[in-house]
């Protein structure tokens, strides 16, 4: 399968006039309340943010407050829209980031038309191509090296006219005709507060990412908070007449400075120091050309029993954003005859009604019970706890990061299902269960020679292996344990459970989280007092792991009536 770094697949069919996305961050500052002083900061300064938006360069950045509570913001639309359109798009964007992200102090949105970006860091000046979101359009073009070439020439070109544009503006539009007859119509665009350097890097690194995720498709864009790439094929997308006027136009007066912001609470707010933020969720949009809405709507409907509407604005956000994994599967997934979503009334027969009897083990966020399809395939279903907090949280990780992953000692995914609060996620079978049930028992343990040990410790590492560095995505499980270790009738080890797993896109540094998750006896000493995890979390993880497997004892333990751990005996 062909999926690109960090990106979740979401299927966002909006029946009005634009496109959404909005993405919530975790700040380092922790988050803010209802009644803050920051809350009070980031309304005054998203109110001012549509009137004053420059029409010359259509970007406008201000804050509001005094550290802690300081508020920066940018807005940014594409000069080509006219001023109205510009400022309803801000108007709207910023209701519903408020919305989605009531508590984050920091998040970044964008409709077709315009992006808000606000965060309590400094984001003026800065170069950002993280977090990113990219559409494209279901549809490939006939000669993708030709197609290709022509795109990366227009590209070059209008990379070099925008990052030139000056401290006004920086945007540049073009076409170029390709072989059938095709024309590329492209318009690539920097916040002009970038210098040209960086406004040349956020472009280079833009169109890089691009030719990974899209390459071959007709229309697709890219969008940095730094920059936006967007192309179509056959589809004059952008007003030329506005950019070509917006060329002679004298540089607007500066605008008038933003109102003074609300007095400072006087009650004084704990704030944890964390030295790098993450983001919550990264997201990929998928646009759907006019002539191919009515399809996928038929399809979507045939699927679920709520009205189209309903789905879009009722239903959840997680259930959008697992729907799509569907396409994803049709399009790209080589060994997947069927789709991945099963009907819940399959799943329910398959369970004997999620049966007793059926049940294999309880974690916490839900129960995993035994099943048996139709065609006698034997499954293993696991049923999320909404009541937990966490099972959309976990839903979303595990459908989205085990979609992406196909390893020998990884756990396989089959599918999933929803209906109302019901989340299920369909596994493959593996018979000999998890590895605690071997090590812990004084019987089954006896089965366990060297050899077999050594194998399963070896299994166990390659799949470490796979998600830290060879599968392109980077990925910290966060929950190694003999728990998550499950053998097949082989008895080759396989890792499960990636409900609080994370993509990590750094070098490999510490990243620092106030919220820590996982299991006491396999936590690191530095994640569980100061809440500091990487690769190496893992690792201390699976160090634990290799102790049990070799003693047979377990990481903590009660002997003689004290508490016995086994990393420090």
């Amino acid at each position: 399968m062909n999926f690109q770094k960090n990106l979740v697949a979401l299927i966002f069919l909006i029946l009005r006039s634009h496109l959404a996305l909005g993405l919530c961050i975790d700040s380092a500052g922790g988050n803010y309340t209802s009644k803050s002083t920051y809350r009070a900061n980031l309304e005054t300064v998203l109110s001012y943010m549509p009137a004053n938006v420059n029409s010359s360069s259509g970007f406008y950045s201000a804050s509001a407050g005094q550290t802690p509570y300081m508020v920066n913001a940018i807005v940014l639309c594409r000069i080509d829209a006219p001023l109205d359109t510009c400022r309803r798009c801000i108007q709207d964007l910023t209701a519903a980031l408020l919305k989605e992200c009531p508590n984050q102090k920091q998040a970044i949105g964008w409709y077709e038309f315009c992006m808000v970006r606000y965060s309590d860091q400094t984001i003026f000046g800065t170069l950002a191509t993280s977090p990113f979101v990219y559409w494209w359009i279901l549809t490939k073009v006939t000669s993708p090296d030709k197609y290709n070439e022509g795109l990366r020439t227009v590209l070059d070109s209008l990379r070099n006219q925008a990052s030139n544009g000056g401290s006004l503006r920086k945007i540049a539009a073009g076409n170029v005709t390709v072989p059938d007859f095709q024309i590329i119509f492209a318009l690539v665009q920097c916040t002009p507060d970038l210098s040209a350097d960086d406004c040349n890097s956020c472009l280079i690194s833009a169109a890089g990412d691009l030719s990974t995720c899209c390459n071959g498709f007709k229309a697709a864009s890219m969008n940095y908070p730094s920059c936006t790439i967007v192309y179509q094929t056959n589809n004059h997308f952008y007003n030329e007449t506005r950019l070509q006027e917006l060329q002679f136009v004298p540089p607007p007066p500066p605008p008038p400075p933003p109102p003074p912001p609300p007095p400072p609470s006087p009650h004084g707010t704990i704030i944890r120091t964390v030295v790098i933020t993450t983001v919550v969720l990264i997201a990929v949009i998928v646009l759907l050309r006019k002539e191919n809405e009515t399809e996928i709507k038929e399809e979507l409907l045939s699927k679920y029993s709520c009205s189209f509407p309903s789905l879009i604005f009722k239903g959840s956000y997680i259930y959008l954003s697992v729907m799509t994994i569907v396409y994803i599967f049709k399009q790209d997934c080589e060994y997947c005859a069927e789709s991945l979503d099963y009907g819940f009334s399959t799943i329910k027969a398959a369970t004997n009604d999620f049966s007793i009897d059926n049940k294999l083990g309880q974690g916490g966020f839900g129960v995993v019970y035994k099943g048996t399809l139709e065609n006698d395939q034997e499954i293993a279903v696991k049923r999320l706890s909404m009541n937990s907090g966490q099972g959309d949280q976990e839903f979303k990780n595990e459908v989205v990061l085990l979609a992406k992953l196909q390893h020998q000692n990884l756990v396989r995914l089959l599918g999933f299902s929803i209906q109302e609060n019901e989340r299920l996620i369909i596994y493959e079978f593996l018979h000999n269960g998890s590895l605690n049930n071997f090590i812990f028992d004084p019987i089954k343990r006896l089965s366990l020679d060297w050899d077999r040990r050594y194998k399963i410790i070896e299994g166990i590492a390659r799949g470490i292996q796979y998600l830290h560095e060879d599968s392109g995505l980077r990925i910290i499980h966060r929950d190694l344990k003999t728990d998550n270790i499950l053998l097949d009738g082989e008895m080759d080890s396989k890792i499960a459970d990636f409900g609080l797993a994370r993509l990590f896109k750094h070098d490999g540094s510490q990243v620092y989280t106030s919220n820590i998750v996982g299991t006491p006896g396999y936590i690191s000493p530095e994640y569980a007092a100061h809440g500091q995890f990487s690769f190496k979390s893992d690792v201390f993880s699976f160090g634990v792991i290799v102790l049990e497997v070799i003693s047979g004892q377990r990481s903590k333990s009660i002997k003689d009536g004290e508490n016995v751990d086994l990393v420090s005996c």
